[in-house]
């Protein structure tokens, strides 16, 4: 049994014996049951005037025992270089768009922050529509994807990439009412053949 973060323990075998019974409980009725119970105490605790320190950090332990974890299915490598030219040129296009006019703003942190998730997803998870079943009781729609729309220039750079989106289009980021552009916002109406939904603004699209 390793030492308490509190400072030396006074009573190791009652601290023991603690331990074993919370083992017991997650054994016999599960860590469900074992986390009320310590709820309860730590209620007690504080309406008997145990001053408690409030943490937001919990020792967090993944379901998932690292040894049943399988292998990741692709090249952790590639993958981060090409998340590296991602969100280089998620960047960019903001960068270079608020030069031409500072009026138009666009985030770039939004994406930066999220591209770990985006990158995982569009590379292992996520599914495009089935064009040869689009119809009928077996049709395959494919995902329906609702990406933040603040993120919107990692979906271009990204789309740079795979040639979906050419470099005169990462320039009129913002612009697209001049004809050509890209849509700060995600929206099928302004990019028809991209997005699929209308995400944009606080989520409010989805809902209605």
């Amino acid at each position: 049994m390793s030492t308490p973060r509190f400072g030396e323990d006074p009573d190791a075998a009652e601290t023991r014996e603690w331990i074993e019974a919370l083992e017991s409980v997650i054994a016999s009725q599960g860590a469900e049951r074992a986390h009320q119970l310590l709820e309860i105490l730590l209620e007690n605790a504080r309406r008997r005037g145990a001053a408690l320190p409030y943490s937001p950090n919990t020792s967090y332990v993944n379901t998932i025992p690292a040894a049943a974890e399988p292998e990741y299915p692709g090249d952790i490598d590639l993958e981060y270089r090409l998340r590296s030219y991602v969100r280089w040129n998620a960047m960019a296009t903001v960068v270079r768009a608020n030069r031409r006019d500072g009026s138009l703003g666009g985030h770039i942190a939004s994406f930066s922050s999220a591209a770990v998730l985006y990158d995982v997803g569009q590379n292992h998870f996520f599914r495009v529509r089935h064009p040869q079943l689009a119809d009928g009781p077996h049709a395959d729609c494919g995902d329906m994807v609702y990406v933040q729309g603040h993120s919107s220039p990692g979906m271009y750079a990204r789309s740079f990439l795979e040639g979906r989106i050419s470099e005169a289009q990462l320039d009129l980021f913002r612009t697209e009412t001049a004809g050509g552009g890209l849509s700060s916002y995600p929206h099928p109406w302004l990019m028809p053949d991209y997005w699929q939904f209308p995400t944009v603004s606080m989520g409010l699209g989805p809902i209605m």
